[in-house]
């Protein structure tokens, strides 16, 4: 058991050095660019509509989380739990309808494990404006939903079909859209100039 911990931990901490060392080579780059307000996805609407509260938060302290040893743990142990306890199944297969986003309790899609994580996240104590659903587009062009964590050590992926936390820049990914941090019935624009995902331009 003293071994299993002391692995964890010597994991953990490879991990966190790994983070730091990612955004001291470039940390302007570790932070997306947003611009301007934005249209809210479809999904999200419905979902506002069925759950108003969740949708009319305003938050005026925004600055991003502190990133520490135990705040690594808690996004890793809810990155896992969720990943690995929620089915994937699309929402045709589940409700017969092209898209609806709830929170799953054995099946969901991209935006149910996003939702799911984001609310235990907040119930852990995470503020909710650094908690961002975020729509992007994947190498193929299909569309694709992960979870925006915004740490002082730079913006941090949650995602259902990667294991590991990574910094945005570094998924391949072409970058859409986010909540904004201020409203969470609100979205603003994601500026994505990275060559890596200039494939995802003609899309």
């Amino acid at each position: 058991m003293l071994k299993t911990r002391i692995g964890v931990f010597i994991v953990t901490l490879i991990a966190l050095l790994f983070v730091g060392t990612a955004i001291a080579v470039d940390s302007t780059t570790a932070f997306m660019t947003t611009g301007r307000l934005t249209s809210q996805p479809i999904g999200h609407y419905q979902f506002c509509n069925e759950f108003p509260d969740e949708c009319s938060i305003r938050s005026t302290a925004t600055e991003p989380v502190l990133l520490d040893e135990a705040a690594w743990d808690t996004l890793q142990a809810v990155n896992n739990v969720v990943n690995n306890t929620i089915l994937p199944a699309t929402d045709h297969q589940i409700f017969g309808e092209e898209e609806r986003w709830v929170y799953p309790l054995l099946w969901g899609d991209c935006e149910d494990y996003v939702l799911l994580k984001r609310r235990m996240l907040a119930e852990a104590g995470w503020p909710l404006s650094s908690l961002l659903i975020t729509v992007v587009l994947q190498s193929n062009g299909e569309g694709h939903a992960v979870l925006t964590v915004r740490t002082d050590r730079g913006d941090l992926i949650l995602d259902n079909l990667v294991s590991n936390i990574r910094i945005w820049n570094e998924t391949d990914y072409f970058f859409v859209k986010r909540q904004s941090e201020r409203d969470s019935g609100g979205w603003i624009s994601i500026d994505d100039r990275r060559q890596i995902v200039a494939q995802h331009v003609g899309h």
